[in-house]
């Protein structure tokens, strides 16, 4: 598909009569993926779907786990596979896909910012011969599907070789940007100049495309490697300011990235969600009292995000915890966790989605085909459970296709709509 804009006001002046016009607007609807500004794009909805309830997967792209299967496909090839992926997702009363378009500091659509993704041809900087984030909107909303942009704000490549980037890369321009941590590299939270850039790139998908959401994953600072030290004790003595701990100072930067972007979207697209997907643990109790009856990796501080307070200042528009233990954990009771979670967001007005980690389905006798439909159960006793999120799309026709089939025979039995 070429690149195109939804000419709004052009549309309305060449509408001659108010019924004209709904039946254009009708009709763009269904295949407009780019915008002209920050115009919302209606989508005609199942009149005969009763039930409001989030049902979605997440459609990894970095290192081609989920879409595209193989760097360098053709066009038509990439977007014969997305089609497919989709049509299933259909089939198994999903309403939502949460797909990532911006993995490693790349972009899935032609970006004034940062280059073409290498998960796309195999060469970052190589144009793939079409918009695939157009193409993607698109077909999500053809099928009735929402569509949820992924981003990855910090992570610049899964390998430590600043070279090996696109030569135009912002990482390589300013490779005072950047640090090196477990074999891999990331911008600096830590760096003014950086927080701004990184809103800026993903802006521009949310400014020109018309996705539904806006979603970051749990990559903030990155996750701790046995032996190695986060190499910002530079930036913290020129940007901490007063900040006593540098552990505060790094919550305080993924803090402020949050903030802000949920700012940038709500001021641009209103009628987008901004949401994130944070490690399944806040803190345990044993550091906090605040936190949950669990014994496991902390992302407070082990990734220096502090998600109960983006709850309680009402910075998101919705969590999506990765709890993705089974019921019964000996750490991390599935059991424990969600209503734990569920009682952080009772009140706020914060919408709880749940990940669901349709991966781990047949890892081990804990994980049979049955443990999640057992977790949608469970999660019915809580009402600020709104839905769930699959992790990820090929586990649902692969290791999982047998459980997310239970899911469907004992929850699914009718199609939803998102979440207003």
């Amino acid at each position: 598909m070429s690149r195109f804009r939804f000419r709004f006001r052009s549309a309305v002046a060449l509408a001659t009569a108010v019924g004209l016009l709904c039946s254009a607007l009708t009709v763009a609807s269904a295949s407009a993926s780019r915008l002209d500004g920050a115009v919302a794009l209606p989508r005609t909805g199942d009149e005969s779907r009763q039930e409001t309830q989030l049902r979605g997967a997440w459609v990894s792209s970095v290192s081609n786990i989920d879409w595209p299967s193989s760097a360098g496909l053709s066009a038509a090839a990439q977007r014969q596979e997305y089609v497919d992926l989709l049509d299933e997702v259909v089939d198994l009363r999903l309403n939502a896909v949460f797909v990532q378009i911006r993995p490693t500091a790349d972009a899935f659509w032609p970006s004034p910012h940062e280059p073409w993704s290498q998960w796309l041809t195999g060469t970052q900087g190589g144009d793939p011969g079409y918009d695939p984030l157009a193409f993607l909107v698109e077909q999500a909303h053809a099928r009735g599907l929402e569509f949820h942009a992924w981003f990855n704000p910090y992570r610049v490549s899964t390998q430590s070789d600043p070279s090996r980037l696109a030569p135009d890369h912002p990482a390589r321009v300013n490779p005072e940007w950047i640090f090196q941590y477990g074999g891999r590299l990331y911008y600096d939270p830590g760096i003014p100049e950086v927080r701004e850039f990184v809103q800026v790139a993903m802006m521009d998908a949310v400014e020109n495309y018309a996705v539904d959401g806006v979603h970051f994953d749990d990559y903030f600072y990155p996750y701790p490697v046995s032996g190695e030290t986060i190499p910002d004790q530079d930036t913290f003595a020129e940007f901490g300011g007063d900040f006593a701990s540098i552990a505060d100072w790094r919550r305080d930067n993924i803090d402020q990235l949050v903030r802000e972007m949920g700012e940038r979207v709500e001021a641009v697209r209103p009628d987008v969600d901004f949401g994130v997907s944070p490690f399944g643990i806040w803190r345990n109790r044993s550091s906090d009292p605040n936190g949950s009856d669990t014994s496991g990796l902390e992302s407070y501080s082990a990734i220096f995000a502090d998600t109960r307070r983006w709850v309680q200042q009402g910075w998101v528009d919705y969590l999506t915890p990765q709890v993705y233990w089974e019921i019964g954990h000996s750490a991390a009771d599935y059991a424990v966790l969600v209503p734990w979670w569920a009682d952080v967001v009772a009140g706020t007005g914060v919408r709880l989605y749940i990940g669901q980690a349709a991966y781990k389905v047949g890892s081990d006798s804990a994980w049979d085909t049955a443990e999640l439909s057992e977790h949608l159960t469970l999660n019915q006793a809580h009402p600020e459970v709104g839905g769930d999120v699959y992790f990820s799309v090929s586990s649902l026709r692969t290791n999982a296709a047998a459980a997310i089939a239970r899911v469907v025979e004992d929850h699914y039995g009718e199609a939803a709509d998102p979440p207003a």
